[in-house]
């Protein structure tokens, strides 16, 4: 097996274009700066063809990493000051060509404004609702919209008042939390839907372990035949992302409100941007400045991006990773040679004693930068490399129950690097792809931390595995009052070594 089919260009074209690699978690906490900003910090980014509505594409950008469901009185929220972008390359040449902007309004509200807090009080009835009867527990609200951008054009998608579905305190404050989050669902003009609110966290990973100098639970950490069929099953490893929430933006639209080509293949990254602040010293009279300042809000500016799992932790160097993260794709051949240069490989090899492949790594620069269209030749021209997700439309969904982790590797040619669904095990298939698959597929290990799926998903419209078979695809997130994370050594998870 020389070559594995490209899913994301077609059957036809070479392996190496389909796939990336390069890290052991998704982007939580990944660079220095957007560490000490999770509200405008990406975690995850996925894309992919609904299987519930096929015709539509949907998009989900994650913010606000590792949230403790019980971390109140004052739970999560969106940043009003923050500008929550999915961006969208229809036609295959590496730059935007159409974005959705969110924008966020925060309002305290009713008889209890003064407590500042975004739960109720004993002498109000529970929250049912987010608007009208029901809702008057809830002191502080979101409201947000969505902007459509094309060339010159902004156009509002809203088609009434949206409000963003608040985090789950617990069944005495929010005894229905899954009827309030329907309720939280709403049309858009161009025919899609979109969600935003608290969800349970998809992404699953011993992290502990990988980033204990990746000190897996199995030295090294190859998975059996058996085992890594076995979606259901965490073999050796113990998912520390368990009982933990997230805040999603989920938007699916009609895939002809992207494109007029039904076939195409489309690239797109999430961002999130903070406005310059400016200051204007006016009156100043003497060396120590007793003058006065005006403050004004500049140009926005780009904080963090997210395409592509995992490539900013590992792939790109930590002294450049917020350089990185403030970087339009488009403009990543600066960055080759983090990708030519594979620093996860080198872990690795010292690690476990192994010998992968460390240097002129031109099949993680042609998969991580380049649509299967462009020349695979591993290098960087102006413009013909850009860091995007991308996904091949002429590919079909498959349905939860038929879902494989490992996507392409397992057959099921609709995961990632073909887009990304939520429970797609982007850990292994890094680990493999750094390892060599693409160079040597029949050669290189089973690969992986040990941990198949997403331990305790809570909520009714779930697999086996923890798949949440309904917009907006993540699950229930747990509530502050009852939720658990399953540690090491607990019944339904590995011993702690």
């Amino acid at each position: 097996m020389k070559r594995l089919a490209c899913m994301i260009g077609g059957i036809a074209l070479c392996s190496a274009a389909a796939w990336s690699g390069g890290a052991l978690a998704a982007s939580h906490r990944e660079a220095p700066l957007i560490a000490q900003d999770p509200t405008a910090d990406n975690t995850d980014f996925y894309m992919f063809r609904s299987w519930t509505n096929p015709g539509n594409v949907v998009f989900i950008l994650n913010a606000i990493p590792l949230q403790d469901p019980g971390g109140g009185p004052n739970y999560y929220n969106f940043g009003d000051d923050v500008l929550y972008r999915i961006n969208v390359d229809t036609n295959a040449d590496g730059e935007e060509d159409l974005s959705y902007e969110i924008r966020f309004k925060t309002q305290l509200r009713g008889p209890l404004t003064s407590l500042e807090l975004p739960l109720t009080a004993a002498a109000l009835p529970p929250i049912t609702a987010l608007d009208g009867a029901g809702s008057e527990g809830l002191i502080l609200r979101q409201s947000y919209t969505v902007t459509q951008v094309r060339g010159g054009t902004r156009i509002d998608l809203g088609t009434q008042p949206m409000y963003a579905v608040p985090s789950n305190v617990g069944p005495l404050t929010m005894p229905h939390y899954e009827a309030l989050a329907a309720q939280g669902i709403y049309t858009l003009a161009n025919g899609g839907k979109v969600f935003a609110g608290q969800r349970g966290e998809s992404f699953y990973i011993d992290l502990g372990a990988a980033f204990d100098t990746l000190n897996l639970r199995r030295t090294p950490p190859i998975l059996t035949p058996a085992e890594d069929a076995d979606d259901a099953v965490n073999p050796f490893g113990n998912d520390q992302l368990s009982g933990f929430n997230i805040s999603t933006i989920a938007i699916e639209v009609p895939i002809g409100s992207l494109t007029g080509n039904a076939n195409a293949v489309i690239g797109a990254y999430a961002s999130t941007a903070r406005q310059k602040v400016r200051v204007f010293t006016q009156n100043m009279t003497h060396a120590d400045h007793t003058g006065s300042d005006n403050v004004s809000a500049g140009p926005w500016v780009q904080v963090s991006r997210m395409a592509n799992p995992l490539v900013n932790e590992l792939i790109i160097g930590t002294d450049t990773k917020d350089r990185w993260n403030a970087t339009d794709p488009r403009d990543e051949a600066q960055f080759v040679n983090f990708y030519l240069n594979s620093r996860l490989a080198t872990a690795m090899n010292i690690r476990f004693g192994t010998d992968f492949p460390t240097t002129s790594r031109m099949d993680l620069v042609n998969a991580l930068l380049k649509y299967p269209s462009q020349p695979q030749t591993g290098t960087c021209g102006r413009r013909d490399c850009a860091e995007l997700l991308r996904l091949n439309l002429a590919v079909a969904p498959t349905p939860p129950a038929q879902q494989h982790r490992l996507g392409v590797l397992a057959g099921d040619n609709a995961g990632w690097p073909n887009g990304r669904r939520p429970n797609d095990d982007v850990t292994d298939i890094a680990l493999r792809v750094v390892a060599g698959f693409l160079l040597n597929p029949a050669g290189t290990p089973r690969l992986g931390d040990g941990v198949n799926f997403n331990i305790g998903a809570e909520g009714g419209n779930l697999t086996a595995n923890g798949i949440y078979t309904v917009f907006p695809y993540l699950p229930t997130p747990h509530d502050g009052r009852n939720r658990r994370h399953i540690d090491c050594g607990e019944p339904l998870a590995n011993p702690c070594n």
